[in-house]
């Protein structure tokens, strides 16, 4: 090393230092950005790309309506079974824009390594998660009350008895439905098989649910399945409050079977979550 290396020479400035780095969370406050507005921002950008989504509008918001028209048609004659039909696919829209929704796009943005990228930005992981949680809620909080009004309106369900309930059962079920997506997509390998592996739970569900029928006139051994899988129980919840209007007292079983699959969900989800690819 030479004796004068580092040591500005006259007429030349010192050399400039890197500045000294700044923590996300420091730099988000130097940028004057609030968490809360860091979530709004995400929020408002996980909204534009689902619009410019079209299997993603698709299947949130026309495939249940699909399958509303069609069964309504079939059971229009039969008031008791439209108001079956009803809190059913309200149910499975619920564990359709949260549960297969975050499966997919969870594996997909790990896979694509677009979550490592956002490891490595000043964006706070909850800022993001917020963000990504406030979409689902978002489109389940559509896509019920499209189904409602379409059940109100087309086939003449009486609508809503409870909206305690209802908005009770429904928050209950996306915390539940997003947390058990969430950690389901630590399962899938990689994004090619996301569909197969996402449809593997989520067609037998529905089926075995209750989705299309009333599950507690199942034959005996699809009844004991259903009466473990937290949908069932979330359409009890929905025909309570959408048909029966008995109030939550009359579904306490279901909302503890809900509950405890959401602290499932939660532990599974927190403790599997990975930013990294698993391609080598």
């Amino acid at each position: 090393m030479k004796p004068d290396a580092g040591v500005p020479r006259r007429g030349h400035p010192a050399p400039a230092s890197d500045p000294p780095g700044l923590h996300p969370a420091a730099l988000n406050r130097a940028l004057g950005l609030r968490p809360a507005a860091l979530v709004w921002r995400q929020y408002r950008l996980e909204r534009k790309l689902f619009w410019r989504n079209p299997s993603a509008a698709f299947f949130n918001f026309l495939l249940p309506l699909l399958f509303l028209g069609f069964f309504g048609a079939i059971f229009s004659s039969n008031q008791k079974d439209l108001n079956v039909i009803v809190p059913g696919i309200a149910g499975m829209s619920v564990l359709s824009t949260t549960f297969s929704a975050l499966a997919f796009n969870l594996t997909f943005l790990r896979e694509s390594g677009v979550l490592k990228r956002i490891r490595g930005t000043p964006l706070p992981t909850g800022a993001y998660l917020g963000g990504v949680a406030a979409n689902a809620v978002t489109n389940t909080a559509l896509q019920v009350t499209i189904i409602l009004v379409a059940g109100k309106l087309i086939f003449g369900v009486d609508g809503l008895r409870d909206p305690v309930e209802l908005v009770v059962f429904v928050a209950l079920g996306v915390v539940c439905f997003a947390s058990l997506g969430v950690a389901f997509s630590h399962v899938i390998p990689n994004f090619d098989s996301a569909p197969a592996y996402v449809n593997a739970v989520f067609l037998p569900v529905i089926f075995i649910s209750g989705v299309f029928y009333d599950a507690n006139n199942a034959p005996g051994f699809l009844k004991q399945i259903a009466e473990i899988l937290p949908l069932k129980h979330l359409i009890d919840g929905l025909t309570g409050a959408m048909v029966n209007g008995r109030g939550l007292a009359a579904h306490t079983g279901a909302l503890a079977v809900l509950g405890a699959w959401a602290i499932f969900g939660v532990v599974f989800a927190i403790r599997g979550f990975s930013w990294e690819s698993r391609r080598t």
